[in-house]
């Protein structure tokens, strides 16, 4: 295969593994833009490998992002949550797929440094060689095997406990769906969890709660509340986001924001509502992802 062949062969993995270790598809975008820049200068003949080989200049220059991207989300209006993507039916029918790309877990991976993500990513999720991820994040296998430990701990003790099946979440969700659109306060304390947590980001463009609003009794009330004060009419939908159940929320028929959830032992724990207009660009038209 020429240049141009091999690159489309494997665009969907790394834009899987750029848009893992930033949570933005646009960020995901301009990396692939440089990495093909990159890739097109590079003597095929001198290639041994070319999908380790393109996943470690994506990865680098994914690394250089995110260290950049670490300024402009500590100037960020209100929290910061993972761009959401509409994705094919085949990344929710895999597991591991899906478990990697869930809001939940990219917010547990928002918590790592840079290198201890890339290496995570690579490793955990990718089942990349230490050496390949050696290569890639420039620094000895020793060291990459060390730095795995360290993040896969990390993550550990903050991911979900449990691995909840799509027709779980479904379910929930649907009990979720039910509550809000006919505004019942108690069907609402009934399928969120007691210490459930809501983070919404309206990136300063759309209102949003300016912190994490904690307890199922204070957030019903927020909700309920906002959904009264205002005059237009609330519909919502099912979809999948993320290889996952989700909602979008449309008023008067435009498209609000996309709520993504966290459910452990038959409740919510965790609800993710982006409103933010810059990052609901991928949540119509489906956004392939694979692990190979």
């Amino acid at each position: 295969m020429n240049a141009t062949d091999t690159f489309v062969a494997h665009r969907n993995l790394l834009f899987t593994v750029a848009y893992e270790m930033l949570g933005s598809a646009a960020d995901a975008e301009d990396v692939l833009q440089e990495t093909w820049l990159r890739w097109a200068d590079v003597d095929l003949a001198e290639v041994r490998e070319e999908r380790a080989y393109l996943v470690r200049i994506t990865t680098r220059l994914a690394l250089n992002r995110l260290r950049t991207m670490k300024r402009r989300k500590e100037a960020y209006v209100g929290p910061w949550l993972p761009e959401p993507l509409l994705t094919t039916p085949d990344v929710a029918e895999n597991v591991e797929l899906a478990e990697s790309v869930s809001m939940a877990l990219m917010l547990v991976l928002e918590t790592l440094a840079p290198t201890e993500r890339a290496v995570f990513v690579l490793r955990e999720v990718f089942d990349f060689g230490y050496d390949e991820i050696a290569a890639a994040v420039g620094k000895t296998p020793a060291a990459v095997r060390q730095i795995a430990h360290r993040a896969r701990r990390h993550v550990d003790a903050r991911r979900p406990r449990e691995t909840v099946s799509a027709r779980e979440t479904r379910a929930v969700l649907e009990s979720f769906q039910r509550a809000l659109e006919s505004r019942d306060l108690q069907g609402l304390l009934d399928v969120l969890a007691p210490d459930v947590v809501l983070m919404s980001d309206g990136g300063g463009v759309k209102q949003a709660v300016p912190r994490p609003v904690t307890g199922a009794d204070r957030l019903a009330r927020l909700v309920l509340g906002g959904i009264a004060k205002n005059d237009a009419a609330l519909t919502t939908e099912a979809t999948v986001v993320n290889g996952n159940p989700a909602l979008t929320l449309r008023l008067d028929g435009e498209l609000d924001g996309v709520m993504a959830v966290r459910v452990e032992g038959g409740r919510i724990t965790g609800l993710y509502y982006v409103r933010n207009p810059q990052k609901l660009t991928r949540v119509e038209s489906e956004t392939p992802l694979t692990l190979r």
